[in-house]
């Protein structure tokens, strides 16, 4: 067979990326979502785990571009044969030589720190998994974002070897979740190691979230709804980086020089779920205002009332609520409110009046102006990029 040596009027792509998990599935439905919009490709794909052997189908394949993971050298090396346009989907760093599509690690750090610290959490910990570079960077950023904020991190020591001995693996998690401070924040590098984590502090009878809140990233729905109690999780853009990836191929198809630079993707936001449902402040007036801001979110109050229930003055009541939280009362209620927002945005199909209505805005325009200023983006975009199989 002979190589293809011009663009067909129908593009062959080759779509290397694993089928076995929640980000990969919404980075290839933003590849999707490009075709749909724009023109039909051909596409190769079969079903595969992370870190897989590159398809036996691949070394004669003939086609016109590839997106990958490229998480192992194999992988690099066998694309690197094809030689057709290539755009990498992997923060592994193991192909620069290609341009890269990417989660914002900065990003996501940012969002799972902010989510524990108005929590009002005082002792952090970051667990990673040795096996993946991306892991690493999440929490330098995770530990950089803290140390901004006037707080320390600390490490699991997580080692290449004890990947492949859970047993092993479970002692360490226990004596490291011991040795923190409780109540403790911890972010995870991904949702598995959440659940992990979730497991080992069930089996040593820690209380989650009081003692220890944790949070993981992907936002794996179903993953994170099993889990016991469901798992906190960063939102990331999976399907836009798709969407993004795609695009710069099909350029790259058509002649156009792309430098091989690394494009991050933000993350959407914070999915709340029970695990990190804490209030974390030793004040009982404060905790009252605080709880009351997290279980009334669907009412319509004001910074008045949080005052009279608490028992402060307005003065000692802001004061009190910036020293733990970081933020003002109403600053707490407004961030609370949009998180809730994005939560109901990727989980139902209620329209964006209903939830701005639901909230209590005083009005859609409000809620869209609001959510734009605080997010960086309009609801309606992040509907877009999340829309549920069946709303398609």
């Amino acid at each position: 067979m002979t190589k293809r040596t011009k663009l067909h009027t129908r593009p062959v792509v080759a779509l290397l990326v694993e089928t076995s998990n929640a980000f990969s599935r919404e980075l290839l439905s933003g590849v999707r979502d490009w075709i749909r919009s724009h023109r039909s490709w051909a596409i190769h794909l079969s079903e595969q785990g992370r870190g897989n052997q590159p398809p036996g189908w691949l070394r004669h394949w003939q086609g016109d571009g590839i997106i990958a993971r490229i998480e192992t050298k194999e992988i690099a090396a066998a694309v690197s044969r094809a030689q057709v346009p290539v755009v990498n989907v992997s923060a592994s760093g193991l192909a620069p030589q290609y341009p890269s599509v990417i989660s914002d690690s900065l990003g996501i750090a940012r969002l799972a720190a902010s989510h524990l610290i108005e929590r009002g959490v005082k002792s952090f910990g970051y667990c990673g998994d040795a096996r993946f570079p991306w892991s690493h960077h999440h929490g330098a950023n995770f530990e950089k974002t803290l140390h901004e904020a006037g707080f320390q991190c600390r490490f699991y020591p997580s080692k290449l070897k004890d990947a492949l001995d859970w047993a092993r693996e479970q002692e360490k998690l226990s004596k490291w979740l011991s040795s923190l401070p409780k109540p403790a924040g911890i972010m995870t590098c991904y949702d598995i190691r959440g659940q992990q984590l979730l497991d080992v502090c069930r089996a040593q009878g820690l209380h989650v979230p009081d003692e220890v809140a944790v949070i993981g990233q992907h936002n794996d729905a179903v993953l994170c709804d099993l889990c016991d109690p469901p798992l906190s999780s960063v939102i990331p853009g999976a399907r836009e980086a798709g969407h993004e990836a795609a695009a710069l191929l099909d350029a790259m198809m058509h002649g156009k020089s792309i430098e091989p630079k690394v494009h991050f993707i933000a993350p959407i936001g914070v999915a709340t779920r029970q695990s990190t449902d804490v209030v974390a402040v030793d004040d009982p007036r404060l905790k009252r205002a605080a709880r009351h801001i997290r279980d009334h979110v669907f009412d319509k109050f004001s910074v008045e009332e949080l005052v009279k229930i608490s028992g402060m003055s307005r003065t000692l009541l802001e004061r009190q609520f910036k020293q733990c939280f970081g933020v003002s009362p109403y600053e707490q209620i407004l961030s609370l409110k949009l998180s809730t927002a994005e939560r109901l945005i990727v989980e139902t199909k209620l329209s964006l009046a209903e939830i701005s209505d639901k909230l209590g805005f005083s009005s859609p325009e409000h809620f869209n102006a609001t959510f734009n200023k605080r997010k960086g983006h309009p609801p309606g975009q992040l509907r877009k990029h999340f829309k549920t199989a069946k709303s398609k």
